[in-house]
């Protein structure tokens, strides 16, 4: 778990697909610590940090810790009030628009209850293979888009994307299965295909524009390849 940024008041790093942020509020789902960023960060830092946002298990990328519980309170307060910027990058199923605005509500995981969530996007490219995934069309295509969640809903990207038909790949909840399949299997490129790739907010302390980013990593080199004109010459499929 890489260390992306550090001051008095709190860390970020680069958290990996497949990591829990804290251990699970439900006793009975048991998450090996060597999986819980919490116990990394302790240990990276030597000392007790705390978490003030979240990321899903599946999701990578930009993750704040506080430093102190006088600092978490300021930096939570942040998120509260919508006071942060935050960009995320996603594959999608289908051919979406140039750029668009989801705004659809969305039931509370606690509750049920439906809340307003609002999320942007625009599109960074696209691809398409000549290849029948499913029975509806004869061949499968793919958005790379560039994500900015304006509320802060449980798994928001991903069910937002799902009820305009365009869901991520990799995603074994609200996504496709036959192409999450494909893109495993013959794409080669595993997981949810979601990262929180850029943090910014005002420094509650310095009063001044904090811009945290994700590094690139083998995974999302391979997407952004996968969909550069340049390399599109040659079949990115491991079965042609």
């Amino acid at each position: 778990m890489e260390l992306l940024y550090k001051d008095d008041y709190f860390i970020a790093v680069n958290k990996p697909s497949g990591f829990h942020v804290h251990p699970h509020e439900n006793v009975q789902h048991r998450v090996s610590r060597d999986k819980i960023c919490l116990y990394h960060a302790r240990r990276m830092m030597k000392q007790h940090v705390y978490p003030v946002h979240r990321l899903d298990a599946a999701t990578s990328g930009v993750l704040l810790f506080a430093l102190s519980s006088q600092a978490a309170s300021q930096i939570c307060k942040l998120f509260t009030e919508r006071a942060t910027h935050k960009t995320y990058q996603a594959v999608v199923r289908g051919y979406v628009k140039d750029e668009g605005q989801i705004d659809l509500p969305l039931e509370l995981d606690s509750t049920g209850d439906l809340v307003d969530a609002k999320t942007t996007y625009k599109r960074l490219g696209t691809i398409e293979f000549p290849v029948a995934v499913g029975k509806k069309f004869p061949t499968a295509r793919y958005s790379w888009v560039e994500v900015v969640p304006h509320t802060g809903r449980y798994h928001q990207i991903r069910r937002h994307f799902n009820r305009i038909s365009h869901p991520l790949l990799g995603d074994a909840v609200h996504g496709d299965s036959h192409h999450n399949r494909f893109f495993r299997n013959d794409v080669g490129i595993e997981g949810l295909c979601l990262r929180a790739l850029r943090l910014e907010f005002t420094h509650p302390w310095s009063g001044e524009r904090v811009t945290i980013e994700a590094p690139t990593c083998e995974k999302w080199n391979k997407i952004q390849n996968l969909f550069t004109p340049s390399v599109l010459g040659a079949s990115p499929l491991k079965s042609l």
